[in-house]
């Protein structure tokens, strides 16, 4: 197992948020690093049900907020549409993604991470998902 630094950032460089998430080999596709992100911070969500939820993709029926989103009631999350809704927004440049501060833009790219690998997402445009 190794664990992965994930970012979230403007596209002015501001951090908005990290979040840690555990994979089981070292050389991943882009496309499974956006699915084991999304994954992760979706379980997280669905296994404590908080006020917010604080994602890369916006959850149908939840309005943006300061604190991420919120869903109109709380609710379980579907991490498969979520994922699915990452993938197209990333093919459609709805945000970026720099792994050890070089931008990767094909999903079916492989790349070699190691224990210090940072991923860094750069949001451009709000993303609505599950």
């Amino acid at each position: 197992m190794l664990t992965i630094t994930f970012k979230d950032e403007t596209a002015t460089g501001k951090l908005l948020q990290e979040l840690s998430v555990e994979v089981k080999t070292e050389i991943l596709t882009v496309k499974d690093i956006i699915i084991a992100r999304v994954t992760a911070e979706v379980n997280a969500y669905n296994e404590k049900l908080p006020e917010y939820f604080n994602g890369l993709v916006q959850p149908t029926d939840a309005e943006r907020v300061l604190n991420g989103y919120r869903l109109r009631e709380r609710r379980q999350i579907d991490a498969e549409k979520q994922g699915y809704i990452a993938l197209k927004a990333f093919q459609e440049n709805g945000f970026f993604i720099l792994i050890d501060n070089k931008q990767v833009d094909d999903l079916e790219e492989e790349i070699a991470l190691n224990r210090n690998s940072i991923v860094s997402f750069v949001k451009l445009t709000p993303l609505v998902g599950g």
